[in-house]
C-alpha cells in the first residue's frame, strides 16, 4: 500500500478519486465524526460529481448498513464516505484506494488496520492520511505518522506493534491499565516478565512480580531511533537496559553503547538510572513509585518507622507519611531537583546510605571511567 502523509488537500484527494475510478476501482474515505459525516459527503459530490458517493457509520440500522454494504459489493457506490467501521468487517477487494481525515487522531495500531482494509487484490493500493490545514501536529502524532508511512510491506504489524509501545507506552501487562509512555518505562516490567517466563521454562530460579517496582515519573527515559536507528538493535538494548541491577550492570552496558553508538543522550542515561532505582526500591520493599506534579509518592505495604523518621528529620518540610489502607511516603522536589535526583537522595536515605548517579560516560574511546559508580 502506498501510503501519503498530508495536509488535507481537497484538489489532490479529488484526483486521487478520479485516479481509482478510471482504473475501475472504488474507494473508502474515512471521516470517524458522525455528526458532519453527511456534509462532508456531499462535499465529495460536489468535489467528484461523476462518483456515486454513499456513506455509513455505526448509528445506522443493521438494515441500512446491509444495503451499504451490498450497494458497494456489487458497485453502485464508486465512494463509501465512512467511520471506523470498515476497521473490521466484508473484504471488498474492488476497494484500493483509501482517504482518513485527521488521522494524526488515531492510534499507530489502528491506522494500521484500517489500511489493511484496502490492497486485497493484485491491484497497487493507495492511502492518504491527511490532518487538518496549518495544524501543528504533537510530537507522538508526527511518531505515529511517520511510522505508518515507514512501514508499508507486507508483514509489517509487528513491527508497527515495537513502535507503537515505544511511541504511548505499553501499559501494564497484567491488566487493562494504560498509564504513561514510553518515558515512564513501561516496556521494560513486560521485558522483565518475558525474561521470567523463559527461565521459568529452563528451570532456572525467576524473581517473583510481586518483588518488582513500577516507576512512572516524568523524565525522558527511552532510546531514540536517531541513535539507535535499528529496530531489533533498540529492543536488545531495551532487554539489556531491563536486566540491569546494579552500577557494575549499568557501567557495563554504557560501556558497550559508546563502543557502538556514540555516547549515550540523555534519555537513555535517564532509562538506566530509572532501572537502577526501580531495582533499588524493590530491595527495600517498595511496590510502586508515582510522580504528581512535583511530588513523588512511594507505596510500600508497610514502612520502618525509624527509617521513614529518619527521612523526615533529613528532608525538613518535604516528606509526609500516610498510614492508611495504601500506606505511602510523599516526597516534594526542591526548585530545579530533578525526579530521579530525588528518588536517589529518598531512596539513600531509606537504606541509610547516598546514592549517586549511575554510570558516567568515557572520557575517551579507551579505558572506561567507573569511579563514578
Amino acid at each position: 500500500v502506498q501510503t501519503y502523509v498530508l495536509e488535507h488537500d481537497e484538489a489532490v484527494l479529488a484526483e486521487a478519486i478520479r485516479r481509482e475510478l478510471r482504473r475501475g476501482g472504488q474507494v473508502y474515505y474515512l471521516h470517524n465524526d458522525v455528526a458532519t459525516i453527511e456534509r462532508v459527503t456531499e462535499r465529495v459530490r460536489e468535489k467528484v460529481p461523476e462518483a456515486k458517493v454513499g456513506f455509513g457509520h455505526g448509528k445506522m440500522s443493521e438494515q441500512q448498513l446491509s444495503e451499504v454494504w451490498r450497494r458497494l459489493i456489487e458497485q453502485e457506490i464508486d465512494v463509501l464516505v465512512c467511520t471506523t467501521i470498515i476497521e473490521t468487517g466484508v473484504d471488498v477487494p474492488n476497494v484500493n484506494t483509501l482517504i482518513i481525515d485527521n488521522a494524526d487522531r488515531m492510534g499507530l495500531a489502528q491506522l494500521h488496520q484500517i489500511r489493511g482494509r484496502v490492497g486485497r487484490s493484485s491491484r497497487r493500493a493507495y492511502a492518504y492520511l491527511t490532518f487538518k490545514r496549518n495544524k501543528v501536529l504533537s510530537e507522538v502524532a508526527q511518531k505515529r505518522l511517520t511510522a505508518i508511512r515507514q512501514f508499508t510491506e507486507f508483514g509489517s504489524g509487528f513491527k508497527i506493534a515495537m513502535r507503537d509501545m515505544e511511541i504511548r507506552g505499553a501499559g501494564n501487562i497484567l491488566g487493562g491499565e494504560q498509564h504513561g509512555h514510553m518515558q515512564a518505562v513501561g516496556y521494560d516490567m513486560y521485558l522483565h516478565l518475558l525474561s521470567d517466563a523463559v527461565k521459568n521454562a529452563k528451570g532456572e530460579k525467576v524473581r517473583g512480580y510481586g518483588e518488582e517496582c513500577l516507576v512512572d515519573v516524568q523524565v525522558p527515559a527511552h532510546i531514540p531511533e536517531s541513535y539507535i536507528p535499528d529496530l531489533s538493535q533498540r529492543l536488545d538494548i531495551y532487554r539489556r537496559i531491563a536486566d540491569v541491577r546494579t552500577r557494575e550492570d549499568a557501567m557495563d552496558v554504557t560501556d558497550e553503547l559508546i563502543d557502538r553508538f556514540g555516547d549515550p543522550p540523555e534519555s537513555v542515561d535517564g532509562l538506566l538510572r530509572v532501572a537502577l532505582l526501580r531495582n533499588r526500591a524493590s530491595q527495600l520493599g517498595i511496590r510502586e513509585i508515582r510522580q504528581q506534579d512535583s511530588t513523588l509518592f512511594l507505596y510500600r505495604d508497610a514502612f520502618d518507622m525509624k527509617r521513614v523518621g529518619a527521612l523526615i528529620a533529613a528532608m525538613r518540610g518535604r516528606v509526609m507519611l500516610n498510614a492508611g489502607a495504601k500506606p505511602y511516603v510523599s516526597v516534594r522536589l526542591l526548585p530545579g531537583q530533578t525526579p530521579l535526583a530525588a528518588l536517589e537522595e529518598t531512596l539513600g536515605l531509606l537504606s541509610g546510605e547516598k546514592t549517586s548517579p549511575p554510570a558516567a560516560k568515557k572520557q575517551s574511546r579507551g579505558q572506561p571511567s567507573r569511579n563514578s559508580v
